[in-house]
């Protein structure tokens, strides 16, 4: 790991770990993991911020049957503090670079794809809430744009222990060539400064 990699740090919020029906457990235990990540090289780090919409009547088709069930988190309900990036995460932006998003995927509507590419990224080591969600959607989508990724398995949280151990097994069956699994400890072995 060199210049070419980028740390991209995936919806570690308040909303996800403050006593929300959305909190995450673990994310208590992996934002020590994830901040040592981010320290080692936080010029190279992006965190993403999962923004809903301001009612569910501002988004279509799924996702407004989405933020019906769920309108306590859309921004017209929702304490604004909430979208924030946890703290110690929060003091590294900047020089840390923050993207907002308002689906599942930081590469949907392309910004974060060109952003990489200006700075010639080819590797990124995702970390962050949800494996089973956010993450899932972050490493298929960077994937399909062609970066190789790179989990360290004590850096990813979620709500489910059964779906996180089975999206470990996939990774490791099934996208061997383009997702390597790995820990923290190695990430920062190598990647030098």
């Amino acid at each position: 790991m060199n210049q070419q990699t980028a740390h991209l740090c995936v919806d570690m919020q308040r909303m996800f770990a403050e006593e929300t029906e959305w909190r995450t457990p673990w994310m208590d235990r992996v934002l020590p993991v994830v901040e040592a990540i981010a320290r080692h090289r936080p010029e190279r780090t992006i965190f993403t911020r999962f923004i809903p919409p301001k009612t569910p009547g501002d988004v279509a088709g799924a996702w407004r049957d989405y933020f019906r069930r769920w309108s306590q988190f859309t921004q017209a309900e929702i304490d604004p503090g909430l979208l924030d990036i946890v703290e110690p995460l929060r003091a590294l932006v900047p020089p840390a670079t923050v993207f907002d998003k308002s689906v599942y995927s930081p590469f949907h509507d392309g910004r974060l794809a060109g952003w990489l590419r200006e700075r010639e990224v080819e590797t990124l080591l995702v970390t962050g809430t949800e494996t089973d969600v956010c993450v899932l959607a972050a490493v298929m989508d960077a994937i399909d744009h062609g970066f190789r990724v790179v989990l360290p398995q004590d850096g990813l949280c979620s709500g489910s222990d059964e779906t996180h151990d089975a999206l470990m097994r996939v990774y490791a069956s099934r996208f061997s060539q383009q997702v390597e699994l790995t820990t923290s400890q190695d990430i920062m072995r190598r990647w030098v400064l």
